[in-house]
């Protein structure tokens, strides 16, 4: 069997699709959970060439055959050539799909992935059928897949612990065949992270690659950079967040605490109804023609009225018939998985909540169109 002997940039294979919101040409970054790349390769052996590094948080990458997860691993600081596979038939085409599984990692400027490239001998690559529709899922920790690895034991904040396969957005679009994009982040929220800060908050971030990471290296690779939207809209942007904000309400007002200046909870409502609307604003200005759905209840429903009112109050405000909100289900004793997060059977549960819903959505655009 002849092996690998060079590594072919993603560039020089125009059948390889680029999975997500990520720059660069000849080395593809990846910033946000669930980016990579996908493919159909007809050899018996292929390989993938990535640079990897970090201060705390090491990447870790999840690589799948044929629609099922075969290997999970952890990437060790700079050049790492990982065996996708060795010793298949030739000529038979092998459907491979390689993500990131941890997600962009705010408090870690260090944390870093790029493919360089694949290394193959004896196969050809072929053309990838066109998704049926394209996604995008915003949101946080339950978003990013942290908790759905790992026994509900386990209360350690590591990169282990988070997956791009076990979340609901991966399922969503596998069983709609679509492509899906993600926009996450741990411990952040609307107008604020889970601790009280004001500064961990997803909305100003949304037009831009991936704005919410630090350092030079990162701006150097373009995360600071404008998205274009242009060059990939979704059918449907699916919404998830409260969860922190009414974390970080609810702590303050049990404590007697001011929060963003005010003890008034009817005034904190109003806060985040604003901040609501201006985000569905932002996002429909961006996405003219898609399908707009806030999700939110898995781990409590506090807030959960605030949420809906502000979300159906813009759509009729606006006369907007595409925005919706949708009550997802909570997470139970049977369905936690590690650090207290929904795990991979809630998931599971809310992804085909989102299916039903989205494929009732979609088909009528699709007749409409």
């Amino acid at each position: 069997m002849e092996q690998p002997t060079k590594t072919v940039s993603v560039a020089a294979l125009p059948q390889v699709r680029v999975l997500g919101r990520t720059t660069g040409t000849d080395v593809v970054n990846l910033f946000w959970t669930g980016s990579g790349i996908e493919f159909i390769y007809t050899g018996s052996e292929l390989q993938v060439e990535v640079n990897a590094d970090y201060d705390a948080y090491e990447p870790w990458l999840a690589v799948e055959l044929n629609g099922v997860q075969i290997s999970r691993v952890p990437l060790n600081k700079g050049k790492n050539e990982v065996c996708l596979f060795r010793g298949m038939t030739v000529g038979k085409p092998k459907h491979v799909r390689i993500l990131k599984e941890v997600q962009a990692m705010h408090q870690d400027p260090g944390h870093l992935l790029q493919i360089v490239g694949l290394q193959y001998a004896d196969g050809e690559f072929l053309q990838l059928p066109e998704p049926k529709y394209r996604l995008e899922f915003v949101g946080d920790s339950i978003t990013s897949g942290e908790g759905t690895v790992g026994d509900a034991c386990e209360e350690d904040w590591i990169s282990a612990f988070f997956s791009a396969v076990n979340t609901y957005p991966c399922m969503v679009a596998d069983a709609l065949s679509a492509e899906y994009r993600v926009v996450s982040q741990s411990g952040w929220g609307i107008v604020t992270g889970w601790d009280g800060n004001v500064e961990n908050k997803i909305p100003p971030f949304y037009t831009q690659v991936c704005g919410l990471l630090t350092g030079e290296r990162n701006a150097s690779l373009g995360a600071l950079e404008d998205y274009d939207f242009e060059a990939w809209q979704p059918d449907a942007v699916i919404i998830n967040l409260g969860t922190n904000d009414a974390t970080a309400i609810q702590s303050a007002a049990e404590l007697g605490q001011e929060w963003a200046g005010t003890r008034d909870i009817e005034e904190v409502k109003e806060i985040l109804t604003t901040a609501i609307c201006d985000f569905l604003k932002v996002v429909r200005n961006s996405n003219p023609t898609a399908q707009i759905i806030w999700g939110y209840g898995m781990l409590g429903d506090n807030f959960l009225s605030v949420i809906r009112e502000a979300v159906e109050g813009y759509a009729k405000q606006t006369a907007d018939s595409r925005i919706h909100f949708l009550h997802l289900p909570d997470t139970t004793p049977d369905t936690v998985g590690s650090r207290l997060h929904p795990g991979v059977k809630a998931h599971q549960i809310t992804a085909k909540e989102i299916e039903t819903y989205l494929q009732a959505l979609l088909w009528k655009k699709f007749i409409i169109s």
